[in-house]
C-alpha cells in the first residue's frame, strides 16, 4: 500500500494544475465544452430534431433547445431504456442511475454513458482526493482504506433483451470501478451492492470492524446507523475501532444539523468533514477549502451549466442564464447539459453562488421542496439553518426532520407543523421551538412579515418522536439506505400526516 500511497499523491497533485486552470478561464471552458458536446451529439436523433449543426454560439442553442423537466426528457430516456440507441448521445448507453425520485412518487432513470462515467463521476472522485490531499499535504488517507456506502443495482426489467442495468448511483459507479479503485476500497462488492438494507448494515459492520478505515464515503443519515452498529458490535467507540479515521466525504443532504450528533460519535478535533455535490445526473462540486461550507463547481466534467431564477423554474419554458452571467447569493435552480445526452436539463435543485473568483457555491433546496402555504417562501436552507441554531443554543442533537403547513380552518389561522426526531433532547422543547421561530423570522423576511402579530401564521408546533421513527417510516416506504433521503419541507402534508399516523 505504501508504494500505492506513493504514486496516487503524485497522481492527484498534478492534477491540481488543471483545476487550477478552470478556475482561471471558467468562460472559456464552459464554452469550449457546449461546442464539444454539440458537435458530438449533432447526429443523434435529438440532436438532428433540435439542427445541432446550426448552431454557432450559447444564443444559438437557448433559442433552439427548450429547458427539459423529466418529464419533458423521459420519452427519450424510455426508448433508451428498452434498448434503442443514438437516441440522445451516440455512444451505447447500457447504465441507468435510479433517483429516488424526492420530487414526486416515481423513480427517474438517469442516463449514464461511458464519458460521464469516466470524465465526470469517476473524475469526480478522483478530484475529491486530490482537492483533500492539496489541502492536508500530511495525509495518510491512502494507507488504509475507504468504506463507502452504496445502494444496489438490478438487471433492467422494462425490457430484458435491452441487456440495460440500472440502480443507485453509487451502486452504478462501484460495479464499474477502475481498478485502482477497488484496491483502496471496502467492503466487497457483494456487500457493497446488497439491496436489504437491513441486513446489508448487519453485515458493512461485521466485515468492516477488521479493516483499517481511514476515510468514510456516504449520506449522513445512514452513515450514522452503520458507526452505532459498529460501535455495539465492538464495544468500543469509532475511533477505537479505526484509530486513524481521519476525514468523512458526505453528501446529498447538509451537514450541518448533522454536525453535532458526528462529533457525539467521533469525539476527536482531528476528524474532518468534507461536502461534495455528486448526484445521479452528475459531479458537480468539491468542498475546496478546509473549514467551509462553500463547494468549488467543477467545470471540466462534460457538463454544460445554465441557472433559472427559483421564481421562474415552474415555467414551462423559463429564461436561463450562462455562468457568466450568475449574480452572488441569488437563488438558481440548476439546469444541465451532459455527456450522458441529458439537454437543458432541469434537476431540480437550487443553489447559491458564493464566490465568482473561482465559482463556488452553496445547495439551499429543491425547486419541490419548499414550503409556501401562506406566501412565507421557506426553503431548505432556511430550515436546516434554524434547526441548526436551534440546536446549538438547547444542547439539542438532531438525527432527522421534516415540516409542513397547517392549512387555514375556520376560526383558525394557519402554522407550521414539525416532526422532529433527537438523538439528544433540547433542555426545553419550548425554548427549542422558539429559537427555530425567530431564527426563520430573522433569515426569511416573508415568513417574518405573515408572523407578525401572528397576522396568518401563529407559532410553529413541533413534535418530538421517538428515535427510529423515521427509519421505520423509510422502511415503510420502501426507501431504505442508498440515495433515498427524508424531505426536508413539503408544501403538502403528504409527508407529516404519514409520519403521525405511523406513531398512533
Amino acid at each position: 500500500m505504501i508504494l500505492l500511497d506513493s504514486i496516487l499523491t503524485w497522481v492527484m497533485k498534478k492534477r491540481m494544475h488543471q483545476i487550477e486552470l478552470f478556475m482561471k478561464y471558467p468562460d472559456d471552458v464552459q464554452d469550449e465544452l457546449l461546442q464539444k458536446l454539440l458537435l458530438t451529439a449533432r447526429h443523434t436523433e435529438f440532436g438532428k430534431a433540435h439542427r445541432f449543426d446550426e448552431i454557432v454560439n450559447y444564443d444559438d442553442f437557448a433559442r433552439q433547445v427548450p429547458v427539459h423537466s423529466y418529464e419533458r426528457m423521459f420519452p427519450y430516456v424510455e426508448r433508451m431504456m428498452k434498448g434503442e440507441q443514438n437516441i440522445l448521445w451516440p455512444t451505447e448507453i447500457k447504465w441507468f442511475s435510479k433517483s429516488s425520485g424526492t420530487t414526486n412518487a416515481r423513480s427517474k432513470f438517469i442516463p449514464i454513458s461511458t464519458e460521464s462515467l469516466e470524465e465526470c463521476h469517476f473524475k469526480g472522485g478522483k478530484d475529491l482526493y486530490c482537492i483533500y490531499i492539496n489541502n492536508n499535504p500530511d495525509t495518510k488517507i491512502f494507507s488504509g482504506r475507504g468504506l463507502a456506502l452504496g445502494g444496489s443495482h438490478q438487471i433492467n426489467e422494462l425490457d430484458p433483451s435491452a441487456s440495460s442495468h440500472y440502480g443507485d448511483v453509487s451502486a452504478v459507479l462501484m460495479q464499474n470501478l477502475p481498478v485502482w479503485a477497488q484496491l483502496i476500497r471496502t467492503p466487497s462488492l457483494e456487500v457493497a451492492l446488497m439491496s436489504n438494507w437491513e441486513e446489508k448494515i448487519e453485515k458493512l459492520a461485521r466485515e468492516t470492524t477488521k479493516v483499517d478505515v481511514t476515510h468514510i464515503a456516504g449520506v449522513p443519515t445512514w452513515t450514522v446507523l452503520l458507526l452505532q452498529r459498529v460501535m455495539e458490535l465492538e464495544k468500543k467507540s469509532v475511533l477505537e475501532v479505526w484509530p486513524n479515521l481521519e476525514v468523512f466525504f458526505h453528501g446529498a443532504v447538509a451537514f450541518s444539523p448533522y454536525r453535532s450528533l458526528f462529533k457525539a460519535l467521533i469525539p476527536s478535533d482531528q476528524m474532518q468533514y468534507w461536502e461534495t455535490y455528486n448526484a445521479s445526473e452528475g459531479f458537480f462540486g468539491i468542498q475546496d477549502q478546509k473549514g467551509s461550507e462553500e463547494m468549488l463547481l467543477m467545470l471540466d466534467y462534460g457538463i454544460f451549466y445554465e441557472f433559472v431564477p427559483t421564481e421562474e423554474s415552474d415555467d414551462e419554458n423559463p429564461s436561463a442564464i450562462p455562468l457568466s452571467e450568475v449574480e452572488i447569493g441569488k437563488n438558481y435552480a440548476m439546469v444541465i447539459t451532459t455527456n450522458a445526452g441529458l439537454w437543458r436539463y432541469n434537476i431540480g435543485d437550487t443553489v447559491k453562488f458564493t464566490s465568482k473568483t473561482p465559482y463556488r457555491i452553496k445547495i439551499s433546496g429543491r425547486t419541490k421542496h419548499f414550503i409556501n402555504a401562506f406566501g412565507e417562501e421557506v426553503i431548505i436552507e432556511n430550515a436546516e439553518t434554524a434547526v441548526t441554531r436551534a440546536c446549538e443554543i438547547t444542547g439539542a442533537v438532531i438525527t432527522n426532520f421534516t415540516a409542513a403547513p397547517i392549512y387555514l380552518e375556520k376560526n383558525k389561522r394557519g402554522g407550521h407543523e414539525w416532526i422532529i426526531e433527537f438523538h439528544t433532547v433540547p433542555r426545553s422543547l419550548e425554548e427549542f421551538t422558539g429559537i427555530l421561530d425567530d431564527t426563520l423570522r430573522k433569515i426569511n423576511s416573508d415568513y417574518d412579515a405573515k408572523r407578525f402579530h401572528d397576522l396568518a401564521l401563529v407559532a410553529p408546533k413541533v413534535h418530538q418522536v421517538p428515535e427510529g421513527t423515521f427509519y421505520n417510516w423509510m422502511k415503510k416506504r420502501g426507501k431504505l439506505g442508498g440515495q433515498n433521503k427524508v424531505p426536508r419541507l413539503s408544501n403538502s402534508r403528504e409527508y407529516v400526516d404519514d409520519i403521525l399516523l405511523l406513531l398512533k
